[in-house]
């Protein structure tokens, strides 16, 4: 919450790496193993001694190809790093050595054993082996002088299924993206990927004989200024879509790293884009004709005319062909009935079934893709809805609503995968720092996602046995390119690998938040991208005192009040600091001696607490507040603006008005993109005074008193100004009620910044 500072971000210099070790954290080597591993391990016990890797080499039978590919695997990981280079030896003795072993029980389990002398990792399966060298980097990564503890690993995960859905439909990502996640997923032991291949907004896959699925389909113009060109006004073409042999190499990536790929095709909702590319297969006589550029929940449904079914069908095979693995996700979710109420085909439909309403109808079109799957030797995957009517008896059901869903299903006998909302949801914001990226406005901080309660403690050990794991899903509406996608993403995909795999009796915040600093180390060293925002600190102004807190809550916060860069041996904080003491304060947390995150930069004017941004402004009613990034400005640094799309108000809690003679606003405009299904538009907005539009503030309430009226001038790309005198004077604290007048939603006027002048 920065509203009332400008805030200079500093960035450290990362240490290189020395050849044969990873110098990731300073602690001595008798605490490096419990710090070292993400996910948690099973049974991890230390022994004496510590083996050095610098000068040691690998070994695996030339026979067994998965142990080769463990070691390959650990190499790789190594020279990525800046860690020895270790050669392939046939001597196992000394050596690090991935060797199988049948005793060893379950095909992802794996035994590590560090001594003296040599490392053998042992599993009976090659995940087990592959995992095995995934844990042994990360103690490789966090040793301290290229030696690693003696220590005993006895590893297996708690659930089966361990995912992350990643959506290609609203926002397409190259393959080089998609492959780097999977790397990512199989550092982490995550291995489910859900791929999200169809929505309103595209269709990214080819389908034999449905050639405009992609000519159409895959292509939209965006909303708002990014719809066209800036030099020529032509509509922009934004899409793509995967072609068979990128999807191939997907599918083969993922399974070199034990990750199976479960493609996601949307139906009966969520197919926009392929109606449009076949108006035949539409439910209403006005289909779309393009892909929708609005997010949020459609009306547009797939008809259930045998003509669908052939195309939904072929559309199938061409999946199963490309992705061999057992799942198919049809997803199922969020199907207003609106235009099967209106079909008379639909309706005819209904009554030649004998169905009573359209949640049986959808049913039964679940069930006819069920039983085609079923026939090929498939699994059908959906979200919870489709309980509602009725479900194949093999289907897995992905519960979003809350665990309600997973657990509905496992009492019925159905597996389940649990994927809650909003907590296991990664577009949803990390905290509550302007510096995050755009995403929903629920705070979602690590904290909150590694203390979620999986399942009740009144579960019985039969329902247990159906629930198969954990998933997080990424949307992204509003996540548009591959960096802010690696920040939503991480380090939360990480917090639900542990969730995933290390048992439930191991659950410890502190321990773990030791584990993750180091994990982040180690995707620096790897080049990898993760969210820093909550590492740094924010600041607040209440009264004549600023406020310091770091979001994360891990580390001890420290800070310096003369403009130096903060230390270790800087004072901690622990409580307001005096605003006469406060000109230039600079602030960051410290872990066991390291840095955490960037350093924080506060200045502080006499205008500081006269200014307040929208980010740490309360939304009045929070029905669906977001983080929005500027459509009208570059694809990089774009301003982000926080709105409620559902009532746009924004309160600022006690402003001091003492002395102010009249208000400045920043102000931009968003396009109003968000539809809501068979639902009206729910935003309201009193009408405008002048071409334009205002905004209104008013004091104490949002029907309170109108003590400024800021006309609005011509929109232009980004952000502007405007400001208007007080109506009247007024004294002391009061809370500030800020909207707009406006004759329709698109384009929306938001709030960034105010400012109460004298």
């Amino acid at each position: 919450m920065m509203g009332a500072f400008e805030q200079r971000m500093i960035m450290r210099r990362w240490r290189s790496l020395a050849v044969g070790l990873l110098t990731l954290m300073s602690a001595p080597a008798a605490q490096a193993v419990p710090l070292s591993v993400l996910p948690q391990p099973a049974s991890m016990v230390p022994a004496a001694g510590s083996y050095g890797v610098g000068q040691s080499h690998l070994f695996a039978d030339p026979g067994d190809a998965g142990a080769i590919a463990a070691a390959a695997r650990f190499r790789a990981l190594l020279d990525r790093s800046g860690g020895p280079t270790l050669p392939m030896a046939g001597d196992a003795r000394h050596a690090i050595a991935f060797v199988r072993d049948p005793s060893v029980v379950g095909a992802e389990a794996y035994a590590l054993t560090v001594t003296p002398d040599k490392i053998t990792i042992r599993a009976s399966g090659d995940a087990g082996l592959y995992y095995g060298a995934e844990t042994l980097w990360q103690l490789v990564a966090a040793a301290k002088d290229g030696r690693i503890p003696a220590v005993r690993i006895d590893d297996r995960p708690a659930f089966a299924w361990r995912g992350v859905m990643l959506d290609s439909a609203r926002h397409f990502q190259p393959v080089a993206y998609v492959e780097q996640l999977l790397d990512r997923m199989a550092l982490a032991k995550l291995n489910r990927f859900h791929w999200h291949l169809t929505d309103d907004q595209g269709w990214r896959l080819p389908v034999d004989n449905y050639p405009r699925l992609t000519e159409i389909g895959a292509w939209r113009t965006p909303a708002g200024p990014a719809g066209r060109d800036p030099k020529t006004g032509e509509a922009v073409r934004y899409g793509g879509f995967y072609t068979h042999d990128e999807i191939r190499a997907v599918v083969a990536y993922a399974a070199a790293r034990h990750i199976v790929v479960v493609p996601e095709i949307e139906m009966p909702g969520h197919a926009t884009a392929a109606i449009a590319a076949y108006p035949a297969l539409a439910s209403t006589a006005t289909p779309p004709t393009a892909p929708s550029a609005d997010w949020g929940i459609l009306p547009n449904l797939f008809n259930t005319s045998d003509q669908t079914f052939t195309m939904l069908h072929a559309v199938l095979d061409q999946v199963m062909a490309l992705f061999p693995g057992p799942y198919i996700h049809i997803g199922g979710d969020e199907s207003p009935k609106g235009q099967w109420q209106a079909d008379p085909r639909e309706r005819a439909k209904l009554a030649s079934l004998g169905l009573h309403n359209d949640g049986q109808l959808q049913g039964w079109f679940t069930a006819q893709i069920g039983a085609y799957l079923e026939q090929h030797g498939r699994r059908l995957v959906g979200w919870d809805e489709i309980l509602e009517g009725g479900v194949p008896a093999d289907a897995t059901v992905m519960s979003w609503h809350g665990i309600d869903g997973a657990l509905a299903a496992a009492r019925s006998g159905h597996d389940a995968v649990l994927a809650p909302e909003p907590t296991f949801y990664l577009d949803n914001r990390q905290s509550d720092s302007p510096d995050e990226p755009p995403g929903r406005g629920e705070i979602v901080d690590w904290k909150r996602l590694y203390d979620f309660p999986l399942l009740p403690a009144t579960i019985t050990s039969a329902e247990r046995a159906h629930i198969l794991g954990v998933q997080a899903n990424l949307w992204t509406e509003h996540v548009g390119n591959g960096r802010d996608a690696d920040r939503m993403l991480w380090p939360r995909a990480a917090v639900v690998a542990e969730l995933g795999w290390s048992p439930a009796q191991g659950h410890d915040w502190s321990g773990f938040s030791r584990r993750l600093v180091s994990a982040m180390a180690g995707w620096r060293a790897l080049g990898w991208g993760y969210d820093e925002t909550p590492l740094a600190a924010e600041a607040t102004v209440a009264g004549d005192q600023i406020a310091l807190r770091q979001p994360a809550g891990i580390g001890t916060l420290r800070y310096t009040i003369d403009g130096s860069a903060p230390t270790t041996i800087s004072p901690a904080y622990t409580a307001p600091i005096p605003l006469a003491q406060a000109g230039d304060v600079h602030a960051q947390s410290f872990l066991d001696g390291v840095a955490l995150g960037v350093a924080a930069r506060f200045r502080v004017d006499a205008t500081s607490a006269r200014t307040e941004a929208a980010s740490a402004m309360r939304q009045c009613a929070r029905k669906l507040p977001l983080r929005l990034a500027d459509s009208g400005g570059s694809a990089d640094g774009r301003p982000i603006h926080w709105v409620d799309v559902m009532e746009p108000c924004w309160i600022w809690p006690a402003a001091p008005l003492d002395g102010a003679t009249h208000v400045v606003a920043q102000v931009a405009q968003v396009p109003y993109n968000f539809s809501f299904g068979n639902d009206p538009i729910p935003a309201h907005f009193a009408p405008p005074r002048t071409r334009f539009g205002e905004l209104e503030v008013r004091q104490d309430r949002c029907d309170g008193p109108l003590i400024a009226i800021v006309p609005m001038t011509a929109p232009t790309r980004g952000e502007s100004e405007a400001k208007a005198p007080l109506a009247m004077p007024v004294t002391g604290p009061h809370d500030l009620c800020m909207t707009f007048t406006q004759a329709t939603a698109d384009p929306l006027w938001v709030l960034d910044r105010l400012t109460l002048g004298r």
